[in-house]
């Protein structure tokens, strides 16, 4: 057995081996080892090999799925390695060759790997997240990269160049990654930064004229033209995709659509950076809940939510495109009672997509045929609703296309009603899921399947009466099949009618305390049952095969329904958030406008909703004149979240949803950059300015008259004189070279200057009040520039200790006097010594805890005992108790 083992595990280097031994996956040597640390389960050992014990686990055959999930999350590769026989068929086998029946050993193959990018089955999978293989491939300065969801086979290619390809590849967040053999330079930024699994392939793998034959063979054409143009880097790409997957499901590519191609300039360009600044799918923390994609997912179906991420990953930039998913909103919108009528169909549609992907791969059952059933079923009413307005027959039209099904697909959704029951088991090895009245041939076997109880019944009454043994119990089990029990007691006496030869007994198993016994009648009545069993089984994978293959000859008009709905979920929802939260429908156009009213953060928006408290809203205005906003301002103010809420109001308006606003008027946008936030890259080696200053080249590269930018503090990390000069030059760049839309804030007060000099830039600031020597803020915009930026207020709230906040103060004083220079700061060194301060926090000390005796004379007063009077002298003496202390 163990030699057989080696041979099937050296032929599949990289993967754990799931070796499967009757009721679990066993794994043996370093396999055991590592899995056992991962799973948390017990190492143990069998045997040995020259002289060392050989380690060894197992899991499970029939919960196998959450210890795969966990192992395939931890970035480790899986053959499963299944039995392909019985021991009944080893043994007939062994006969056959001519060796001993006793030592056949049961034939073995791994009939799939399992990596992060082939994912098939549900509770491996997240319900409303694509799981996507990719693969990049590099001719000469062409890049390109093909990627599959092999859970429903949508398979697109998209031409780039090395500029562009880690953005690309980041709007994907593919699970895995094909690459030549060696890492590119281009992806190590990526590879660095996510969790993708890049898995090196021979070079052979992506050679062009290979791949384009083996593409013409897999879909049966003599030449990929009318799929498209494809290049050769794309041809590579698509090519080294389907050899893998081919390798890694041993020979079964499940049903691919055919490859979609994908421009560049149809797609909003959004890099990798700026994707995570803006947490449109996933917060920092890696996290759903917080992000974009969190807040506006009103989804009803599994498909859907998977269709928004692709939207939210892949903005537009066709007008024509964008304005008809806003069409579908809007009648949507004006037609409440249609959009809840749909709503409450989505609700109960189940996932075909995914339900038609394992059906293809041959990894279904009998609930995948139930689910397309039902889905058929949902489609055709979705269908007459949305026939019954014509504005929705208008918006919908293509969907409504795809929804009318063909005969074909009728006649099987028929027949998949009558053959299939409510609630089938999920492996179809179970059997019991074709229902009564489908096959006559198959409700004979059922008959007998259930007549077989009564036979049993009366064979055990008739023994008992014959015998006179009333405890007399006919019982089964896996190793003796069915048999006759008695008691000890009453074993001998049947025991001894059992050596008479005109006995219908025959003796087979004796026990402590019972005695078992067979006859020919039993035995008969067994065979048949048995065989009952067995044909009904043979006969219910027949019908199911035949299904599944039917399925798969219609599979491209049900992937264009699971798409058609999928299409009409993402439309219903953003109906559903817009009417709640009160977006509005945006206006896009050809020019450089971005023009907003009353423009909210739909993330922070949303939080503070539910804690009952309400957004402040900001008007933008990019236009012609002032095309570059210079914001200033004090830190905790709101600038941050005003500069990102213009790039998802962007973002939003091009994926063809409503925007959180009162009005927007945005020229449709080629690329959005964000820096916002400072992070160190340590895995990198570069300093939180380091990476400041990689980003922001990228954007003066590759920004246009077409692009939004939005800045935060581009300077810091280095001296005040480096960033300011930084910041300045930037701040010229963006607006004489770029030329783009842009926010750029700064904490650089002499940066307002620009605004005397460049005619597109225009100064604004958050609004903030003064009271009582604090500050509050407005969270609104306001223009012109910031007198200061309240740095030490706002340290005040921290919780600096008075003698900081104090001696700050002076030092201010001193520089703002002395224009920061050297000498200013020579005078401040000598100022004030150290014992001062010293002196200064022991005084303060001294003053009264405000705290604890505001706590301490409120604990003192009882309300109860309190006139009016009385009531309006304790609250004077509170007031005069914080007065003493100038908090």
């Amino acid at each position: 057995m163990m030699a057989q083992y080696h041979t099937i595990k050296d032929a599949h280097p990289g993967c754990l081996l799931f070796y499967r031994m009757g009721d679990f996956y066993e794994l043996f040597y370093a396999d055991a080892e590592t899995a056992a640390a991962v799973l948390d389960i017990t190492l143990t050992k069998r045997g040995k090999s020259n002289g060392d014990d050989i380690s060894m686990c197992g899991v499970p055959f029939h919960s196998y799925g959450p210890y795969l999930a966990k192992l395939i999350r931890n970035g480790y590769k899986v053959a499963i390695c299944e039995q392909t026989e019985t021991p009944d068929q080893a043994k007939s086998r062994a006969k056959k060759e001519g060796k001993p029946a006793s030592k056949a050993l049961v034939n073995r193959e791994v009939v799939r790997i399992v990596t992060q990018g082939t994912l098939t089955e549900d509770e491996l999978l997240e319900a409303k997240s694509n799981n996507y293989l990719a693969a990049y491939a590099e001719f000469a300065e062409e890049c390109a990269l093909a990627w599959v969801e092999l859970s429903t086979g949508a398979f697109s290619v998209q031409r780039t160049n090395r500029k562009n390809a880690l953005s690309a590849l980041s709007a994907l967040n593919a699970s895995e990654v094909l690459i030549k053999e060696d890492l590119p330079e281009t992806l190590k930024e990526l590879h660095n930064l996510t969790p993708c699994l890049f898995t090196p392939q021979p070079a052979s793998v992506f050679d062009s004229a290979g791949a384009k034959q083996f593409l013409q063979e897999i879909y049966h054409v003599g030449t990929m033209d009318s799929f498209g143009d494809f290049s050769k880097g794309e041809i590579s790409a698509a090519g080294a995709l389907l050899k893998y997957i081919e390798r890694t499901q041993k020979g079964k590519i499940p049903h691919l659509s055919k490859p979609r191609q994908i421009t560049g300039h149809a797609i909003m360009h959004i890099d990798l950076a700026t994707r995570r600044s803006l947490e449109l799918t996933r917060t920092s923390a890696g996290e759903r809940k917080g992000s974009l994609l969190d807040a506006i997912d009103h989804t009803l179906t599994n498909a859907g939510g998977r269709l928004l991420q692709s939207h939210l990953a892949s903005p537009l930039t066709d007008i024509h495109a964008i304005n008809a998913r806003l069409s579908r909103i809007e009648v949507l919108l004006n037609q409440p009672e249609a959009r809840d009528n749909l709503s409450r169909e989505l609700r109960t549609t189940p996932d075909i997509e995914r339900a038609l992907g394992r059906l293809s791969a041959d990894r279904g059952g009998p609930r995948d045929l139930s689910m397309l059933r039902d889905g058929l079923t949902q489609a055709e009413i979705i269908r007459a609703a949305l026939q019954r307005s014509a504005e929705l027959r208008q918006v919908f039209e293509p969907q409504l296309k795809s929804l009318t099904q063909k005969p074909q697909l009728v006649n099987l959704q028929d027949r998949l009603k009558q053959a299939i029951g409510e609630t089938p088991p999920m492996l179809a090895r179970d059997g019991g899921f074709i229902q009564t009245g489908y096959n006559e041939q198959l409700d004979r076997f059922k008959i007998l399947k259930d007549e077989s109880r009564r036979l049993i019944a009366s064979l055990q009454k008739k023994y008992q009466d014959d015998t006179g043994i009333d405890k007399l119990k006919i019982s089964f089990n896996n190793v003796l099949g069915y048999f006759i029990e008695v008691n000890a007691r009453n074993g001998d006496a049947l025991m001894a009618r059992a050596r008479d030869e005109q006995s219908p007994y025959i003796h087979r198993q004796t026990m402590a305390n019972a005695v078992r016994f067979t006859t020919g009648e039993l035995a008969d009545l067994e065979r048949d049952i048995t065989q009952a069993n067995e044909k009904s089984l043979a006969l219910e994978l027949e019908i199911f095969e035949s299904f599944r293959r039917e399925i798969i000859d219609n599979a491209n008009d049900i992937a264009d329904i699971a798409r058609a709905l999928a299409d009409i979920d993402v439309a219903a929802s953003h109906a559903q958030l817009s009417q709640e939260m009160n977006y509005t429908r945006p206006h896009l156009n050809s020019r450089t406008d971005f023009f907003i009213t009353a423009g909210r953060h739909p993330v922070v928006e949303k939080a503070l909703q539910n804690q009952s408290e309400s957004f402040v809203p900001n008007d933008t205005d990019l236009g012609s004149g002032h095309r570059l906003w210079l914001l200033t301002g004090p830190n905790m103010a709101g600038k941050s979240t005003f500069l990102r809420q213009n790039a998802l109001i962007a973002i939003l308006a091009q994926i063809g949803a409503y925007v959180p606003a009162d009005h927007a008027e945005i020229g449709i946008i080629d690329k959005v950059f964000s820096r916002v936030g400072a992070s160190d890259d340590l895995a990198r080696g570069q300093s939180t300015f380091m990476v400041e200053m990689v980003e922001t080249a990228a954007i003066l590269n590759q920004a246009t008259e077409k692009s939004l930018v939005i800045l935060d503090e581009i300077g810091r990390g280095t001296s005040t004189f480096d960033g300011l000069s930084i910041a300045w030059s930037c701040v010229e760049y963006l607006h004489d070279i770029s030329k783009c839309r842009c926010v750029f804030a700064t904490h650089y007060h002499e940066l307002t200057n620009l605004s005397a000099k460049l005619d597109n830039l225009s100064c604004h600031s958050m609004e903030v009040k003064e009271w009582k020597g604090d500050i509050i803020f407005m969270h609104s915009i306001t223009s012109g520039a910031a007198d200061r930026s309240y740095g030490i207020h706002v340290a005040k709230l921290a919780g600096l200790p008075g003698g900081v906040l104090s001696r700050a103060r002076q030092v201010l004083a001193q520089l703002e006097q002395n224009g920061h220079s050297g000498a200013a700061g020579s005078a401040l060194s000598d100022n004030l010594p150290l014992f001062d301060m010293a002196l200064h926090d022991h005084n303060q000390d001294k003053l009264p805890n405000t705290q604890s005796d505001l706590a301490a004379k409120l604990r003192a007063i009882n309300p109860d005992e309190l006139s009016p009077r009385h009531a309006l002298e304790a609250l004077y003496e509170l007031k005069a108790l914080l007065n003493e202390t100038g908090s």
